[in-house]
């Protein structure tokens, strides 16, 4: 493949991967712009708003993200509430929720056990309690605060509903001590706020009104000093402490506060139950302090402004005990009994405190026997009453234990997790060193073994080197004594003898001087016989061969194990002895491990083996006329892998030639360093 089918290859990966992050983008983008779309209550209705939900749902599951599919769910869930579905809100929710638990996303369990507890609050306390406080441990979890603090507030309240004042103060104190440690904002400032509200109410039930008072005034400052249109909120502070007022017995500044909240003209057509709430109490403080000029005039427009916004009547409870309590106070029975009895009607479809306020007061209007059974009846209720709120408070102090043995235990089963992976990532650490320094102890022990017999070949070596040089040097004394030997005892008694016999040539007779002729003649020959053999035994013609005969050694040796022909040819030009001992060894083992391969592999009848000498390198070839072998495709063995290894230790290299049924040769060049 040429660089340009490598750049157009690469470009080509780059584009489509940026082109998938492209396309998962605009897929998180639509999914967003639906969802905000769902959410949106003002411009859409409820089938629009489902039908945009469905269309982040079928994204969300394209793109196959768990988080985008709570998400959805919970927007979804929201969208049933908002149009009435009741049930299938209650379904998705709790669907959701075990989704949430199953992905473990702490932070979406809190806010669906939130959204839960929101729906069961006034329908099914003890539900809307559980779902709370799950929520508001999974917040303190994850560190959160605000939530946490929010999740207080609504347990804080359902306790003081619930008649829990302790426990509501506790609650409300721990969340104002969370929000301190927060950077002061709008959002944080107003759930103050509404935590000193709660605070209020508590002490005003406990009637410890100083107290209650004060939590009024701080919750106000606050308020006051919020961003926004705040004047609802300002109002129903200024309510709740002209009721602390009231109840104190102070009742010149509770009808201060009233008025003050009346001086709204625009209060009747802005909050008409806040109103009628407001004009109720004032007109009530009024009949406390015994100024009934107004009355029942106030009493009366408060109760027809709560008729006309609330169908079931359950603000107007309140209102008529008041007018039935004036009614009685002026003796005015019947009306006094129409009232009662209109409040106890309208009470006795919730069962709780106002029916008993209802029965106490029809128990004070009504006459002998039907007073007596009112009374009854207000033991009856308030005993029961009692007991459920026993009965509530203790469930709650159980689904605390319950949280928190869920808690602890999850604790537990966290830290028990934790030493398990501790224990695990140290056994396989420790596992993973001891591999190490066995492998290495192995490794040393190979290098140590391999460094051993690495001394051994070139000690056992020197040895053969040193007993060739032995064997060498008693050879040349050997030859040097029987040249002088020849030189100095046979050839000076021949010479002698050539003289004496020349010394007869004087004699003239012609036999005599043929005969000695002869004689010289045949003594010249064997001195130059002699003279010759002396020269060639005293010349050092086996110099420098010792190193071939330890080949020569060798691979007759090998090849007749083998069963091979061989042919060894070498370059007399060498001079062994200016080559280095580490070479020869890895030569002779090279020569050896060659051989073991040819008899192995090759199933070669022959083999031929070359030494030349070519500017300064060795050059060893060895030919084999056996089966051969793809080169490509041949694994590389044990033995290759110790050839290349000697061949890299003296910096030589290696050239492997082979063809199917042609034979393999291996070449190798080594410089005499």
């Amino acid at each position: 493949m040429n660089l340009k089918s490598i750049i157009l290859l690469v470009s080509f990966f780059i584009s489509g991967f940026s082109w998938a992050q492209n396309d998962t983008q605009a897929k998180l983008d639509s999914f967003y712009i639906y969802t905000s779309q769902s959410k949106n209550s003002n411009k859409f209705d409820i089938d629009s708003r489902l039908a945009t939900a469905k269309k982040a749902k079928q994204l969300a599951q394209i793109l196959n993200i768990d988080s985008l599919l709570v998400v959805n769910n919970l927007n979804t869930s929201q969208i049933y509430l908002d149009g009435g579905f009741d049930n299938l809100f209650l379904k998705l929710s709790h669907q959701n929720l075990k989704f949430s638990e199953k992905i473990k996303d702490s932070s979406a369990t809190a806010l669906i056990s939130k959204k839960l507890g929101d729906y069961y609050d006034r329908r099914l306390i003890d539900s809307a309690y559980y779902y709370y406080n799950k929520s508001e441990k999974l917040y303190k979890a994850l560190n959160d605060k605000l939530n946490t603090a929010t999740l207080l507030l609504d347990i804080a309240i359902i306790q003081k509903n619930e008649k829990d004042f302790t426990g509501s103060e506790i609650t409300s104190i721990e969340a104002i001590k969370l929000l301190e440690e927060l950077n002061p904002n709008d959002i944080i400032n107003r759930r103050k706020a509404f935590l000193y509200n709660n605070l209020a109410s508590v002490f005003d039930q406990l009637e410890q009104y100083d107290e209650s008072i004060k939590y009024h005034d701080k919750a106000l400052q606050i308020k006051r000093k919020l961003k926004g249109p705040n004047k609802f909120t300002i109002d129903n502070s200024l309510n709740n402490l002209a009721l602390v007022y009231k109840n104190s017995g102070n009742y010149e500044l509770a009808e201060y506060n009233y008025a003050k909240i009346l001086n709204n003209k625009n209060l009747k057509n802005e909050r008409p139950d806040f109103y009628a709430l407001v004009l109720d109490n004032y007109a009530h403080t009024l009949y406390l302090s015994n100024n009934f000029e107004k009355l029942p005039k106030l009493y009366l427009e408060a109760l027809k402004v709560s008729d006309s916004v609330n169908l079931n009547g359950y603000n107007s409870i309140v209102i008529n005990q008041h007018l039935a309590e004036y009614y009685n106070n002026k003796n005015v029975k019947d009306s006094a009994l129409h009232y009662a009895y209109k409040a106890k009607n309208i009470s006795e479809k919730y069962h709780n405190d106002d029916l008993l306020k209802s029965l106490l007061l029809l128990s004070k209007i009504e006459d002998d026997s039907m007073a007596a059974l009112h009374l009854k009846s207000y033991v009856k209720l308030s005993d029961s009453l009692q007991k459920n709120e026993r009965a509530i408070r203790n469930k709650f102090a159980r689904i605390r234990f319950e949280t928190d043995q869920i808690e602890q235990k999850n604790i537990q089963i966290t830290k028990e997790r934790m030493w398990l992976l501790i224990i695990t990532v140290i056994i396989i650490i420790a596992s993973f060193l001891l591999y190490l320094v066995i492998s290495q102890r192995t490794k040393n022990k190979e290098l140590k073994f391999i460094q051993s017999q690495q001394q051994t070949n070139e000690e056992i070596y020197n040895l053969m080197l040193s007993q060739n040089e032995n064997i060498e040097e008693a050879r040349a004394i050997e030859k040097k004594r029987i040249s002088e030997e020849l030189h100095d005892g046979v050839l000076g008694r021949l010479f002698g003898t050539r003289l004496s016999l020349d010394s007869l040539n004087m004699n003239n007779s012609e036999e005599a001087i043929k005969t000695r002729s002869q004689y010289i003649d045949e003594l010249k020959a064997i001195e130059q016989d002699i003279r010759k053999v002396s020269h060639e035994l005293n010349a050092d013609f086996v110099s420098g061969s010792g190193f071939i005969d330890i080949i020569k050694t060798l691979v007759e040796t090998q090849t007749l194990a083998y069963n091979l022909k061989y042919k060894l040819d070498y370059d007399e030009s060498i001079i062994w002895e200016e080559v280095t001992n580490k070479m020869k060894i890895h030569i002779y083992r090279i020569i050896q491990e060659s051989l073991h391969n040819i008899y192995k592999h090759a199933k070669a009848t022959e083999v031929k083996i070359s030494f030349e000498l070519k500017n300064n390198v060795i050059c060893l070839s060895l030919t084999d006329d056996g089966s051969g072998f793809d080169v490509n495709k041949a694994k590389s063995g044990i033995g290759l892998k110790n050839m290349n290894s000697r061949i890299k230790d003296i910096n030589g290299t290696i050239y492997l030639t082979s063809k199917k049924d042609e034979g393999t040769t291996v070449t190798i060049e080594a410089p005499i360093s």
